[in-house]
C-alpha cells in the first residue's frame, strides 16, 4: 500500500556536485515509502509485542504483586522511561561518527534489551528490578536516534511525516499485539509473570535477527531512497565532515532546534506516564486485575489507526500544529480522568485520546526536528531533542509518584493537568518558523 514500484528509466543525472547527486534518477519513481522504512517498522513490530508485553504486566506485579508505593513504582517507572536519556547522546553520536554504524549502533541497543528480559525472571526486589529496567533502556536510548535517523534520511523532507507515521504505526501494531499476548499467557499459565519474562526474550531475539538480515546501513538506505549512482554517493558521503561531539552540541545554536527541544523538554515535564494513567484508570472503574494487561490495547490501536494519517496531515498543514493538537488530546484525557463522569465510555475515550496524543507527536517531533539538522549529524540531533524529553519524562514520573503519595492521585493528576496547559501556552509561543534549507556543517 506504502510503497510505489521504482522503474528503472534514462539516463542517470550528472553527480559532478552534491546538488546534483542528491537528485532523484530520471525517469524513476520515488516510493511513497522507502523499503528501509518498512523493514525498521518490521523490526520495531517486533521488539514492541516484546517490550509491551513486560510493560503491560509491569505495574501491576511492581505495586500489586511486589507491594511497591507509588513513590516507589514512580522510581521504577521514572527509570523505565527516563533512563535511556543518559545514553542518546552517546548512541546518536556513534552513529555519526561512524558514518555507516547507523544499523550497527540500533542493533547493539536492540541487542541489549533483549538481554535484559530473561534477568527479570531472578529480579524480585527494588534495586535489582532498578538495574534490569536501567540496562534495558540503555538499550532503548543506544537505538532510538540512530533508528530515526535512517529513517529520516530515506526520506524527503515532503514526505518525513508520513514515513515517520509509517514507522510508528508498524511498532504501535506491536504494542497492540504485546500486551494481548501478555493477558493470553497470565491466563493460561500458573507462573504467569515468569511465563510472560521468558517469551518476551525470544520475541526480543527474532527482532534482532530481523534487524541483522533484513535492514540495511545508512548508507545503503539512502542510495536506496535517492536513486543516486554508488560512486555519486560515495563521493557526497567522502566529503562530508566528520562529526565530532562540539559540532553535535553546537547544533543547539540553531534557533528552530533549541525551540524544539525547549518545548519537547518542557511538555515532557507535564506527561505523566502510561503506567500512571492505567492506574488511574483501574482506581476509577475498578478493573480486575487480570483484566488490566488490556487497557494499553486501546491506546495502541488508536495509535496505529491515527498515526498515518496525523502523519500526513503534518506534512500538508505544519508539524507543530499537529504536534500541540496532540498534546490538547492528552489534557483532554487529564480532565476526562478528573471529571466526575462514570459512564461505560470513559475508558474508551480516555484511551483514544492518550494514542491520538501520541500519534501526533511521537513521529510527528522528530519529522519536525529533521528539518532543522544536518545530515551528517542526523542521528545526534534527533538524540538532542529525545534527551531533553525523555529527561523530562524521568522527572514527571518520580515528582507524579511523589505527588500521589503525599497528596493522592486526583491532586496529582490536577497539578499535571494544570502544568501541561501552561506548558503548551509556552510552546505555542516558542513555536519554530517553516524549515528553510539545510546546509551542511563543519565540525
Amino acid at each position: 500500500m506504502y510503497v510505489a514500484d521504482s522503474r528503472a528509466g534514462t539516463t542517470p543525472a550528472p553527480a559532478s556536485s552534491a546538488e546534483g547527486a542528491a537528485r532523484p534518477r530520471a525517469g524513476r519513481r520515488r516510493a511513497a515509502v522507502a523499503p528501509t522504512v518498512l523493514a525498521l517498522g518490521t523490526v520495531s513490530l517486533i521488539t514492541d509485542i516484546s517490550s509491551e508485553m513486560v510493560t503491560a504486566v509491569l505495574p501491576l506485579y511492581l505495586v500489586a504483586g511486589l507491594g511497591l508505593s507509588p513513590l516507589g513504582f514512580g522510581l521504577l517507572d521514572g527509570v523505565y522511561n527516563g533512563f535511556s536519556a543518559l545514553v542518546r547522546l552517546v548512541g546518536g553520536h556513534l552513529a555519526d561518527r561512524g558514518g555507516g554504524r547507523h544499523k550497527w549502533v540500533a542493533g547493539a541497543g536492540y541487542a541489549l534489551s533483549a538481554a535484559c528480559k530473561p534477568l527479570l525472571l531472578v529480579a524480585h526486589t527494588l534495586t535489582p528490578i532498578g538495574l534490569v529496567l536501567a540496562a534495558d533502556r540503555t538499550g532503548k536510548g543506544l537505538r532510538t536516534a540512530p533508528r530515526d535517523a535512517l529513517i529520516s534520511l530515506s526520506s524527503t523532507p515532503e514526505t518525513r511525516g508520513r514515513a515517520f507515521g509509517v514507522h510508528r504505526a508498524m511498532d504501535t501494531a506491536g504494542a497492540l499485539l504485546g500486551p494481548l499476548a501478555a493477558f493470553l499467557i497470565l491466563r493460561a499459565t500458573v507462573d504467569g509473570y515468569d511465563a510472560v519474562f521468558t517469551v518476551s526474550f525470544c520475541v526480543a531475539v527474532v527482532g534482532v535477527l530481523v534487524l541483522v538480515l533484513f535492514v540495511p546501513g545508512r548508507s545503503a538506505a539512502k542510495d536506496a531512497s535517492t536513486s543516486v549512482e554508488k560512486d555519486a554517493s560515495t563521493s557526497v558521503e567522502a566529503a562530508a565532515p566528520r562529526p565530532t561531539l562540539r559540532a553535535a552540541l553546537a547544533l543547539l545554536h540553531r534557533r528552530d532546534l533549541r525551540r524544539i527541544a525547549l518545548c519537547a523538554l518542557l511538555l515532557g515535564l507535564a506527561t505523566v506516564s502510561d503506567s500512571f494513567v492505567y492506574l488511574l484508570l483501574q482506581r476509577r472503574l475498578d478493573v480486575p486485575d487480570r483484566w488490566f494487561a488490556l487497557l494499553p490495547l486501546g491506546t495502541a490501536a488508536a495509535f496505529l489507526l491515527l498515526a498515518v494519517p496525523l502523519g500526513r496531515l503534518a506534512d500538508r498543514i505544519g508539524r507543530w500544529h499537529v504536534f500541540l493538537a496532540g498534546h490538547g488530546a492528552l489534557l483532554l484525557a487529564y480532565g476526562l480522568l478528573l471529571s466526575s463522569w462514570h459512564g461505560s465510555a470513559l475508558p474508551y475515550a480516555v484511551l483514544v485520546l492518550h494514542g491520538g496524543f501520541y500519534a501526533a507527536t511521537d513521529g510527528v517531533l522528530m519529522a519536525a526536528a529533521s528539518d532543522s539538522v544536518p545530515e551528517e549529524l542526523r542521528s545526534s540531533g534527533l538524540a538532542l531533542v529525545q534527551t531533553g524529553q525523555a529527561l523530562a519524562r524521568f522527572v514527571c514520573s518520580i515528582g507524579f509518584g511523589a505527588a500521589w503519595t503525599l497528596w493522592g492521585d486526583r491532586s496529582a493528576l490536577t497539578v499535571a493537568a494544570a502544568a501541561l496547559a501552561g506548558c503548551a501556552a509556552v510552546s505555542f509561543l516558542l513555536r519554530p518558523a517553516r524549515p528553510a534549507p539545510i546546509a551542511k556543517v563543519s565540525a
